[in-house]
């Protein structure tokens, strides 16, 4: 595993570096990072069956730490999975993404829109409608609106209305696995972002020299350094438990849902102080989207929402523990496999 994190970050690194006076809203796509990722065989390790849920976190919170500008978690945890469910056919190279959609079933039509469609391009989109009657999924040419999101990743809206009979439809425990894994990937990804906001704050406030000592030296900010590690480090503990559960579990288990449910309030929470401190201890250098800490922070702020709110996430944790026979055991340990 240690090489793993070793590879990742010399590919993530050099990537960074390449890239550090070229970077802008909208963000663009990193050919030259994706063509890395093809060839050391990272940009699919999931869905090719090489590696599990362990590897992938490794992978996807080491590409977060350097502002990677790819869609990695779209590609191989998302869109070639949920082409394999559907037995869909999928351009076997190249980067995929996945637009969730609401929808209805009109007669014999699927209607709907998709928000929010992370890095869209043209044949490669995979369409999942949910409807009361199950998730259609299908290959889309469609793009939409194009937009970004804080950070500047590339951002997508579709409008959907195209016969069923052209998707593929799924029992719906499909769809609430796509958004576990989603919900799972981001989580991976914004403690990763977090690791990298901590890391450049230690070491500017280590550097940075003012009345005569270091910035570290002073003890409201050794404070507010401390609290930031906090607030990480409990971050990190609810995503080592996600990990662990969809490592020996598998993404449809109820460990697995639960201990997601948990990351992603756990995370959600701490993305608010761990950014916030990072940019006050930075000062009006770090709020420039040149800098390395407003490409780490955006990121963090703009995933804490996707497949789900962090509002969402505490009112579903505090339902399973008010319904469960011993709350308090549902509040200390993971539920068993049911």
């Amino acid at each position: 595993m240690n090489e793993l994190q070793q590879l990742v970050d010399d590919i993530g690194r050099r990537s960074f570096d390449a890239r550090s006076r070229h970077r802008g809203v909208p963000d663009s796509f990193d050919e030259a990072l994706w063509r890395d990722l093809e060839e050391t065989g990272l940009s699919r390790l999931v869905s090719s069956g090489d590696a599990g849920p362990a590897e992938s976190a490794v992978v996807l919170a080491g590409l977060a730490k350097h502002a990677a500008a790819v869609p990695i978690a779209e590609t191989d945890l998302l869109a070639a999975w949920l082409a394999l469910q559907a037995g869909i056919a999928i351009p076997e190279t190249g980067p995929l993404t996945v637009a969730v959609a609401d929808a209805q079933r009109q007669g014999d039509r699927v209607v709907g829109s998709a928000h929010d469609v992370p890095w869209p391009r043209p044949g490669r989109v995979l369409l999942a409608a949910r409807t009361d009657r199950g998730l259609h999924v299908g290959l889309t040419d469609e793009v939409g609106d194009a937009d970004h999101n804080l950070a500047g990743e590339p951002r997508g809206s579709l409008v959907i209305d195209m016969p069923a009979t052209d998707l593929q439809t799924l029992d719906l425990r499909v769809a609430d696995e796509l958004t576990r894994r989603g919900a799972w990937a981001r989580c991976v990804q914004m403690v990763g972002a977090l690791d990298a906001a901590r890391d450049l704050t230690v070491a500017h406030t280590s550097e940075r020299v003012q009345f005569g000592r270091a910035l570290s030296k002073f003890q409201a900010v050794q404070h507010s350094l401390a609290a930031m590690a906090g607030e990480t480090e409990r971050a990190r503990a609810a995503v080592t438990l996600a990990v662990a559960a969809a490592s020996d579990y598998g993404f449809g288990s109820p460990v697995t849902d639960y201990a997601v449910t948990v990351a992603k309030v756990a995370v959600g929470r701490a993305v608010g102080p761990v950014t916030t401190i990072a940019h006050q201890l930075h000062g009006a250098i770090g709020v420039t989207v040149e800098h390395r800490l407003w490409l780490v922070t955006m990121r963090a702020r703009s995933w804490v929402d996707d497949f789900g709110s962090t509002a969402r996430y505490a009112r579903r944790l505090g339902r399973i523990a008010l319904s469960a026979d011993a709350p308090w055991d549902v509040v200390v340990s993971c539920p068993g496999p049911r």
